[in-house]
């Protein structure tokens, strides 16, 4: 079994290969924040169905955002210190520097759309 810091791209895995993200130490972790906000828009949309005050549910969707926002946080992290220096080790082991680029540009674009 060979562990990939997933500096590669995900296609070029072979079978049998385990990719080792940087979440995975903290994943149960995420899992938890994440049973938590699914249950907090379930009991929004309960409240939805309730006729509860408007004001009270948009209390509920900015938890919901703030929690979402927290566990992207959390990820965004773990991706540049995990994914983009094993990109840069890689690096200068292999002298490729496009496998950063490649990193850099992944979290560019998370960035981007967590922004948005």
């Amino acid at each position: 079994m060979t562990v990939s810091t997933g500096a590669t791209d995900a296609g070029s895995i072979d079978a049998g290969e385990t990719v080792v993200h940087g979440y995975t130490a903290d994943k149960d972790a995420y899992l938890k924040r994440l049973r938590r906000v699914e249950g907090q828009v379930r009991g929004i949309a309960r409240m939805v169905e309730e006729d509860k005050y408007c004001i009270d549910i948009l209390t509920q969707v900015a938890a919901v955002n703030k929690a979402l926002h927290a566990v992207s946080m959390g990820l965004l992290e773990e991706h540049i210190a995990h994914c983009v220096v094993g990109a840069a080790q890689e690096s200068q082991l292999s002298g490729d520097t496009d496998v950063v680029q490649e990193k850099v540009q992944e979290a560019a674009a998370a960035i981007g759309r967590l922004l948005r």
